[in-house]
């Protein structure tokens, strides 16, 4: 069954105005999916190969696009990476929006190309796997991250609702946010992300290059998805594995091109010391960390010590999908002070600071804005909102005077 995407729209809007659209995400979040049920009977579709040259794309690229109609759908691009330069040639002869579509599953050299040659002519969007309102079948409507950066006020004063209830928390984060597990029945789940692991480091990995001991790379993908919701040293990650200190930041970035991992960068009221600072890692998705911490059910998942990093990193991840259809983006950090007290994530937009703190507690208490009133008193001048605890908590929850404890699956609100 389609599930509508809440970036659908925002597609569409850039279809409309771009003559290259780029989808970009992990494999099997939907991209591919999402396409075909947009543009159905209105563009060519055609899916790259890393072995198989397809149609002859790689060895003629122009006779390739000559013989498609437009719009043309180019699915996984990367494997296909001798058609960018026929793309440019005919964007720079033709300029009308719409022309052609692309995807990709990892963000180097073709990507990057496109995003150079093409500066002006190309747009991107990331997707991720499900967001709660699209699990929820409520996709439509404005986003109550989208009110809250508005005016925190005005969402308050709205009362917005939860979303209805769907699957227990420990169910929800243990079958992830990927398009084919939220249709599994439970007892085949760990087969579904055993395969997808196998097939990211046996197949995606090794077409990027790099790796010459897979076992040891399958050992760093674990233990990548172990230190979730955490600061990364980057030189003690390689000790642990036995693995050089360029070689663990080489099979990170592999992990980072891929969507496997997200990185939030460290906020700290100086630019200079903003890049200095260790950022804060994120594994892509819930479920691929629960298989590779060998987590076996939901209800072993409510025990388990790694619940709250977990936990922040699905809230993490639905801030990030619920970002990347605004017009106007935020930029996302995380902010830790030296003598302890930190923030999980900290929105910045236009000169406005907007914190967050993220707690897997249904009774969320002041005392869960301790990292949030630090930062207020770390930073006096700064232009800081009010600050939210996102938790699993039925109803909104007044914390403080200027703080308040928000359920993280809080419906969309009617666009205004």
């Amino acid at each position: 069954m389609f599930l509508p995407r809440i970036a659908a729209p925002r597609i569409e809007r850039l279809i409309a105005t771009f003559p290259i659209v780029v989808v970009s995400g992990a494999r099997q979040v939907g991209k591919s999916t999402l396409l075909e049920h947009l543009l159905a009977g209105r563009a060519d579709f055609v899916t790259f190969d890393p072995i198989v040259d397809v149609e002859g794309a790689r060895a003629e690229p122009e006779l390739f696009l000559d013989n498609h109609r437009r719009p043309l759908v180019l699915d996984e691009i990367q494997y296909a990476p001798e058609i960018v330069p026929a793309l440019k040639r005919r964007i720079d002869r033709d300029r009308r929006p719409g022309q052609f579509v692309l995807t990709g599953s990892q963000q180097w050299e073709v990507l990057k190309a496109l995003e150079e040659s093409m500066a002006g002519r190309v747009v991107f969007l990331e997707l991720d796997g499900f967001c709660q309102s699209e699990l929820a079948e409520r996709a439509m409507g404005a986003s109550w991250l989208e009110r809250w950066l508005a005016d925190p006020k005005a969402l308050l004063d709205a009362r917005p609702e939860r979303l209805p209830e769907g699957r227990p928390l420990y169910e929800r984060l243990w079958r992830g946010f990927l398009p084919e597990a939220e249709s599994l029945p439970l007892d085949v789940l760990s087969d579904f992300h055993s395969a997808y692991i196998r097939t990211y480091i046996e197949r995606d990995a090794r077409q990027m290059g790099g790796v010459s001991d897979w076992q040891a790379f399958g050992r760093f993908y674990r233990l990548a998805a172990a230190l979730t919701a955490q600061e990364v040293n980057r030189s003690e990650l390689g000790r642990e594995l036995g693995i050089t200190p360029q070689t663990a930041h080489r099979w990170l970035d592999m992990l980072r091109a891929t969507y496997q991992w997200h990185d939030l960068t460290a906020w700290s009221g100086n630019a200079i010391q903003r890049i200095s600072k260790k950022p804060k890692g994120h594994f892509g998705d819930t479920g691929l960390v629960c298989a590779s911490l060998r987590i076996s059910s939901p209800q072993a998942l409510a025990d388990h010590p790694s619940l709250g990093a977990i936990y922040e990193t699905a809230v993490v991840a639905e801030l990030r999908k619920l970002i990347s259809v605004l017009p106007s983006k935020p930029i996302a950090h995380h902010w830790r002070a030296h003598s302890g007290p930190e923030v999980d994530i900290v929105l910045e937009r236009d000169g406005k600071l907007y914190p967050f703190e993220i707690k897997a507690t249904v009774r969320p208490g002041r005392g869960d804005t301790r990292g949030i009133e630090a930062f207020r008193r770390a930073y006096p001048k700064a232009r800081i909102m009010p600050g939210a605890v996102l938790c699993p908590t039925p109803s909104v929850i007044r914390l403080s005077e200027v703080d308040v404890a928000l359920p993280w699956d809080l419906a969309p609100l009617p666009a205004s």
